[in-house]
C-alpha cells in the first residue's frame, strides 16, 4: 500500500488547482504527518507557517516586489506568476528549519529531517487526493523580511496545496539497477 502511494506521488502545480478549499482539519493532519519524520537526536527541526486567505495575497505581493527590487530587468511573466501562484493555492505552508542552537549535529542532517517531514506531508496529500508542490525559489533567502523567524530559523521553501481535477498520469524513473552498485567482497 505505501509503495503504491510513493509511486503515485506527483508534483501538482498551482496552475492545476481548482478553487475548492481544503479543510483546516486536513491541513492539520498533513502537518501531524510531518511531525513524525525521522530526525537525529530528536531535534525536530521542522517549523511551518500556514498561509491562507489574505496572507497568500501578501506573500505574492512580497515575492513579486522583492523580485522587482533585486532583478535589474524584471520579467512581467515572472512578476505575474509570483503574484498569482499563491492565489491559486488553497493553502501554502512555508517550510522552515530551526537550527539546533547547540549545533549538536551537522546542518545537513536537520535539512534532511525537514525534507523527510515534507515527504511525509506529500505522501499523505497523495493519499488524500490533495495536489501539492514544494517550491524553493531563490527569494526564500529573504523570507526573514516577511515572517518573524526565530534566531537560527530559515525558510527552505513553500509547500503549495490545492484540490485539482483530472488524472496526473504515471511517473517515470530509470531502473534502479542503473543507479545501484552491489558490493559483496
Amino acid at each position: 500500500m505505501i509503495f503504491d502511494i510513493i509511486k503515485k506521488r506527483r508534483s501538482v502545480f498551482p496552475v492545476q488547482y481548482n478553487s475548492q478549499p481544503i479543510a483546516k482539519e486536513d491541513i492539520a493532519r498533513v502537518l501531524e504527518a510531518a511531525n513524525w519524520a525521522p530526525n537525529h537526536k530528536c531535534t525536530e527541526p521542522w517549523r511551518f507557517k500556514v498561509l491562507q486567505g489574505e496572507a497568500k495575497t501578501r506573500l505574492g505581493t512580497f515575492l513579486s516586489k522583492k523580485y522587482e527590487e533585486l532583478d535589474p530587468r524584471p520579467k512581467a511573466m515572472k512578476i505575474k506568476k509570483l503574484q498569482e501562484n499563491p492565489q491559486r493555492a488553497a493553502a501554502i505552508i512555508a517550510i522552515c528549519m530551526q537550527r539546533d542552537p547547540k549545533e549538536s549535529l551537522p546542518e545537513w542532517e536537520e535539512i534532511a529531517a525537514v525534507s523527510m517531514a515534507v515527504q511525509n506531508m506529500w505522501l499523505l496529500c497523495t493519499e488524500m487526493g490533495i495536489g501539492s508542490y514544494w517550491s524553493s525559489p531563490g527569494l526564500i533567502t529573504y523570507m526573514n523580511e516577511f515572517f518573524d523567524l526565530e534566531e537560527g530559523e530559515k525558510c527552505l521553501g513553500f509547500f503549495y496545496m490545492g484540490n485539482f481535477d483530472g488524472d496526473l498520469g504515471e511517473g517515470k524513473r530509470e531502473p534502479i539497477e542503473n543507479k545501484t552498485d552491489w558490493i559483496t567482497e
